[in-house]
């Protein structure tokens, strides 16, 4: 029977760096329009993905692509 011990030293323990945390998500404050919202409100309910998700895989997919947003000035 093995004794639990009171305190471990975590870096002897597994001294690998997690491979996941580029992966890491981190939350943000950001104001979208409602109607941008309602839409992929929209899509998740057709989808099954929650619309956070898709936000974020939309989001990561222009990151990913270098797209670009077209704006003009009046």
């Amino acid at each position: 029977m093995k004794i639990m011990r009171d305190e471990y030293d975590i870096k002897n323990l597994n001294p690998r760096k997690n491979p996941y945390t580029n992966n890491l998500k981190k939350q943000i404050t950001i104001n979208i329009d409602s109607s941008t919202i309602d839409f992929f409100k929209g899509l998740a309910s057709d989808t099954g993905i929650p619309y956070q998700t898709l936000i974020n895989m939309y989001l990561g997919d222009c990151a990913k692509n270098n797209k670009r947003p077209i704006v003009s000035w009046g």
